[in-house]
């Protein structure tokens, strides 16, 4: 027994293993559960809803920039390795497939390929089926413990270690490896495939009938096909929709409704969907699946802030970050996904937030251009704005650094009496007095 004897299948050669269609389906891959239908990453992703919560997942992770910036500043840098990390893959196309590992399969891992001076230049992606992983006593070469079985595409056994491993578990309980969400969910998904292909069968073989004609008479084969032929001819087709049949010999037509319990099927596949998109995180309306909510509006945006905050970040985004600092950079570096344009509002309120920021003197105008994907404008984008009304107590910003304090504290103090002041009601002009009797009301008369 290798060292990975604890997790190896059991063999179809043993003669203790029944040759049973679980058993075969095992050995393969496959998860028994009694839907019937067998389970695998790769069958999952014919269920729709699988596809497209796996799709979404890996496809908007993956296109979110990944920055690299110096430890403890907001400085950024360049990373040689996450700009180019695939002779053929680009960084979208490797990192999507390292999603849809952990999506499907619960870890993904990558093979670090090193230069000669030892550093890391290259990853190469590994199928996660032909991964094992497992646990040694740790030394000073292996802090962790953790090694791996590898199998290449030549069928050669290859035993490594974290060294030449990046390893991203999902959410697991053993601290080694993360659990399969495909084959947790496995009755759910098995159960959504085996209702999907219930339904395909049924209309496939014509179950699904418009009605019966019933005659008092017995009729022999070519005396019914001639009947349905003449009741299609008449009756058939959208041109025919408001005709009136007129049966004769006893005939009757009778409708055939759907029975509740095919109605009941149908909302059981509907329900798998909310199974689906439950177990993956995802919320309905991203799976186009929109009966029970609003298509349109606030709503929907709020719903999607909430998948990135409290699902895309935390369960998928910051685990890579982490994993990409721990292993990939060196200490004076760290990688953060930037999501500030999927948390963003419309137009609107992106401004509203912008110009209160702007007036606390938080942002500049360079930084609100960098939020919006715009080029800086120069040196004078960098300015920070000090707003008058929020200066320290018995400062004047406006006024020269050498008046002395107390004189910008009384200017501040007179201005401030003159605006709390009231306001002064208009003087009212009263009229000249009138002009005596013998004079002309010239005032100068007098001084003659």
């Amino acid at each position: 027994m290798s060292l990975f004897g604890l997790y190896e299948r059991r063999s179809l050669e043993n003669p203790a293993q029944p040759l049973t269609a679980e058993a075969v389906a095992e050995y393969l891959g496959a998860v028994p559960n009694e839907s019937g239908m067998p389970v695998t990453e790769r069958s999952s992703l014919h269920m729709p809803a699988v596809w497209r919560s796996v799709a979404l997942i890996s496809g908007v992770s993956s296109a979110l920039p990944l920055h690299t910036y110096f430890t403890g500043t907001k400085d950024r840098t360049t990373s040689p390795l996450l700009a180019n990390p695939h002779p053929e893959l680009t960084p979208l196309e490797l990192w999507r497939l390292a999603y849809v590992h952990r999506v499907l399969w619960g870890n993904g891992y990558q093979q670090k390929i090193r230069n000669r001076a030892g550093v890391i230049a290259e990853l190469h992606p590994l199928m996660p089926d032909r991964v094992r992983v497992g646990k040694v006593q740790p030394d000073e070469l292996l802090p962790s413990g953790k090694v791996f079985e590898v199998t290449d595409d030549w069928g050669t056994v290859h035993a490594l270690t974290s060294r030449e491993i990046l390893h991203i578990p999902g959410l697991g309980y053993d601290g080694v490896t993360g659990c399969s969400p495909v084959r947790l969910a496995a009755e759910g998904i098995g159960l959504a495939q085996a209702a999907e292909k219930t339904a395909a069968r049924q209309f496939g073989k014509g179950n699904i009938m418009s009605g019966v004609l019933q005659t008092e008479q017995r009729l022999n084969p070519d005396q019914a096909n001639k009947l349905k032929a003449q009741w299609r001819a008449k009756m058939g087709g959208f041109r025919n929709s408001q005709e009136i049949a007129v049966l004769d010999a006893g005939a009757a037509f009778k409708p055939v409704t759907m029975p509740y319990k095919d109605a009941q099927f149908l909302e059981s596949r509907e329900f798998q969907v909310v199974e689906i998109a439950r177990m993956f995180g995802v919320p309905q309306f991203l799976l186009m699946s929109t009966e029970k909510s609003t298509s349109w509006g606030t709503g929907l945006e709020q719903q999607a802030q909430g998948w990135i905050t409290f699902d895309l970040a935390p369960t998928w985004l910051t685990p890579t970050e982490q994993r990409i600092n721990k292993e990939l950079l060196p200490a004076s570096q760290y990688s953060k996904y930037a999501v500030q344009g999927l948390l963003r509002g419309d137009s609107s309120a992106r401004a509203t937030f912008y110009r209160a920021m702007r007036d606390v003197g938080a942002f500049s105008g360079n930084d609100i251009r960098a939020l919006e994907d715009l080029p800086p404008i120069g040196p004078e984008g960098d300015v920070y704005l000090q707003p008058t009304y929020m200066a320290p107590l018995g400062t004047n910003p406006l006024a020269p650094d050498e008046v002395p304090a107390p004189v910008r504290a009384a200017a501040l103090l007179a201005e401030a009496q003159r605006l709390l002041a009231p306001a002064e009601e208009p003087r009212q002009l009263t009229p000249a007095p009138a002009p005596e009797e013998g004079t002309d009301g010239d005032p100068d008369e007098d001084n003659d």
